[in-house]
């Protein structure tokens, strides 16, 4: 894989002095940061990396594209950005004729989404450059940079000289930067708490050569180490005596939590370099801070990196604790329902945020505004605020569903509306775990919700009349729907500890295959937390969604029936990404062709005309069965041979040549030995078998006491016959 920067024995002298002494630094990806003293050279690494210092010697490489001899306009157009220190901007020019002037047609960023990523920016897009503050200055030089759609971001010093607040946000955006994956950012700070925060890997830079690349963690925690290299990390407010080692006789300037404020004297009030001379008393004096004891109930864990939002209340701050409720859904539409459900909500003592995902671009109230979701976007908002409501719907949609999955824990969720609303909010929905409570009160929810629900949890609630205005049925519906969730997330909290923490394992089952897995529980319920899924497309999905999200630590995925309808068309379809949890986890896989002879349609004047030739079971009114054929069976287990050979871990997968179900065997309707041996033989030619990947043929059907035992047998090889192998399988 090739660098997205790589700097080789680079030397840069100013005159006779030597600036840079064989440089070495490497960025693979993401974000890296370089932090040392004052003169050791960092600006300089930044000025020749951009071609605004001639390099005597050594090389620098952009995605393996030599950068020496380019001119800073090469180097800009191949795909580097540049935020100088100083910011560099004009003072004549308005902030938007700063952000229109290098705006390039069809970058992903535009003028609209920096407006969006720094609202401070759009109110004062009017103003001059010499008429903006510090902070103002910095949030434009780094949209001017991203306006050029760069592949790596160069900042030199992007929070000197700014306020905390400001420096939060800057390093909050770095962070969402470097998480996106579409820009790679090399930082120069000084700051070593925004340096090590925003990278994993900090380098040091000494006497203008890169002396060590560690963990920023450990550069954080290492207070020595910062003082010997960095002239940081041991100033008064580290060594000051604890309440417990003051004397008696200095009590009278001892100081508590929520007591007078404190003195803080720092040695170096501006950071050092090697030609610094001594810092005089008075100066240190001079440059002293008083220190105040924090507000009590105020946790720094507490509060989110949201994206950056002008507009946004300080609630929007504290909404990310396990105990809050969020109400979802759009504010200028639905305002007076989702005010109504809050009021339930707040009623229940339960601490509440609206999240307002309106498409209209008008400002909102709501605790967690418009733009807040939109600047999830791929795109920003741009691709949220289109003024066209179909595009802007979508966008909306993808928005909610990221910003949600960043989310951590919540106390629950709601949101009501009608078919377009429950849309909007289902995907982001399902992104929560399996436990959290969610409701969504809709108008269609008496109707098929399986493309709302899917695999998740989620709780559905007719709302009978539109939701639309507080009236007669809504007041009793909305109120029904939020007092439902406030007892789920009560409920929830007030939850005993479970005891029996037996390791959970899912099992896939259908009517035909059922003495099969009960027969397997018997064997296995005493010591694993046994969990049976029918396998009616969204029970596998929801059987892979446990084990992705780590619920589940083992499969025995007995029935693989919704692959037939996958292949013929079927209402009881698998998706694509069927087996696709236990690719990604390298889980081990126990597996069979459970129910493989049967394609799942509706009532019998539901099957497709064109299968009006084929052998078909009642199994009940609503549901009928039809026998999949030879040729459905080979590409069948072509299917999942194919991703049989993409797990990684050990696979046992059974064939049970006596049939795959309870019709599938002598005397019964679905019996058919030649169809089951285009899939058995399908598989063996497709499957990459070796000592970890292995077809195991059986005489057996799939419901005899016989296979289970098998299944068992292999179940405890590769698990283990204790909680603590299976725990830690």
């Amino acid at each position: 894989m090739v660098d997205v920067l790589a700097v080789r024995g680079l030397n840069v002298f100013y005159g006779q002095s030597h600036a840079l002494q064989g440089v070495d630094l490497q960025l693979e990806q993401g974000l890296l940061s370089v932090v040392g003293r004052n003169g050791m050279g960092k600006t300089t690494l930044c000025k020749a990396i951009m071609g605004l210092e001639p390099v005597a010697g050594g090389s620098i490489h952009f995605n393996g594209e030599s950068l020496n001899g380019k001119s800073s306009a090469e180097i800009a157009r191949i795909g580097i950005g540049y935020v100088p220190q100083g910011r560099r901007l004009w003072r004549s020019l308005t902030v938007d004729e700063h952000l229109r002037l290098v705006a390039k047609r069809g970058s992903a960023w535009t003028p609209d989404r920096i407006y969006s990523t720094f609202p401070r920016l759009a109110e004062r897009r009017n103003n001059g450059g010499g008429q903006l503050s510090g902070g103002e200055q910095q949030m434009l030089a780094i949209g001017r940079a991203l306006l050029l759609d760069p592949k790596l971001l160069v900042m030199d010093e992007p929070t000197e000289g700014l306020a905390p607040v400001i420096v939060q946000q800057v390093q909050d955006m770095l962070v969402q930067l470097g998480n996106a994956g579409d820009v790679h950012v090399l930082v120069i700070e000084q700051n070593i708490g925004v340096a090590c925060s925003v990278s994993d890997q900090v380098a040091i830079m000494v006497n203008g050569r890169i002396d060590r690349v560690m963990n920023s963690a450990a550069l954080a925690a290492d207070r020595d180490l910062q003082q010997a290299m960095l002239g940081v990390g041991r100033h008064a407010h580290d060594d000051a005596p604890t309440e417990e080692t003051v004397s008696d006789e200095s009590t009278a300037t001892r100081t508590t939590p929520g007591s007078a404020p404190v003195r803080i004297y720092l040695s170096n009030p501006v950071v050092p370099s090697r030609w610094t001379q001594p810092v005089p008393v008075r100066q240190i004096e001079g440059a002293a801070r008083t220190r105040t004891a924090p507000m009590s109930g105020l946790a720094a864990s507490n509060v989110a990196p949201f994206p950056m939002s002008s507009n946004m209340s300080k609630s929007a701050n504290s909404v990310t604790s396990a105990d809050t409720v969020y109400i979802a859904g759009t504010l200028d539409t639905k305002g007076p329902e989702l005010s109504f459900m809050r009021d339930v909500l707040k009623a229940e003592g339960l601490k509440t945020a609206i999240i307002d995902l309106s498409t209209s671009g008008g400002t909102s109230n709501a605790e967690i505004p418009p733009n807040v979701i939109a600047a999830c976007h791929p795109s920003g908002t741009s691709g949220v605020f289109t003024g066209d409501r179909g595009t802007a719907v979508a966008g909306m949609t993808l928005a909610f569903e990221r910003w949600m999955s960043e989310q951590g824990a919540i106390g629950g969720i709601i949101a009501a509306g009608g078919s377009g609303g429950t849309a909007l909010v289902s995907p982001a929905f399902r992104t929560l775990p399996v436990g959290i409570p969610k409701v969504i009160i809709s108008t269609i929810a008496s109707g098929n919700t399986e493309q709302y629900v899917g695999p998740s949890d989620i709780l559905m609630l007719h709302s009978v009349a539109d939701v639309q205005g507080i009236n007669s049925i809504t007041r009793e519906v909305l109120g029904n729907g939020a007092g439902a969730l406030a007892g789920m997330v009560k409920a929830r909290g007030n939850a005993k500890p479970v005891t029996d923490d037996k390791p959970a394992i899912g099992l896939s089952m259908f009517g035909v295959t059922t003495p099969c897995v009960q027969q397997i529980i018997a064997e296995l319920e005493s010591q694993y937390d046994c969990l049976v899924f029918h396998a009616t497309g969204t029970g596998g999905r929801a059987m892979e969604k446990l084990l992705d999200d780590g619920f589940v630590q083992g499969v025995v995925d007995i029935t693989t029936t919704e692959i037939c309808d996958l292949v013929a068309g079927g209402v009881f379809a698998a998706t694509e990404d069927r087996f696709g949890a236990v690719i990604r986890t390298k889980t081990p896989y126990i597996g069979s062709c459970g129910a493989l002879d049967m394609v799942n349609f509706n009532a019998p004047e539901t099957v497709p005309a064109h299968y009006s030739d084929r052998l078909f079971y009642e199994h009940n009114p609503q549901i009928t069965l039809m026998r999949t054929t030879i040729e459905e069976n080979e590409k069948m287990g072509k299917w999942i041979g194919e991703r049989l050979n993409e797990m990684t871990g050990p696979v046992r997968f059974y064939l049970p040549e006596g049939g795959v179900s309870m019709l599938d065997a002598p005397d019964k309707p679905f019996w058919d030995p030649k169809a089951d041996a285009a899939l058995f033989n399908a598989l063996e030619a497709t499957v990459n078998q070796s000592s970890n990947r292995q077809l195991i043929r059986t005489p057996h059907n799939i419901n005899d006491p016989e296979f289970s035992e098998l299944i068992v047998q292999s179940f405890r090889s590769l698990y283990g016959s204790s909680k603590t192998k299976a725990s830690g399988a």
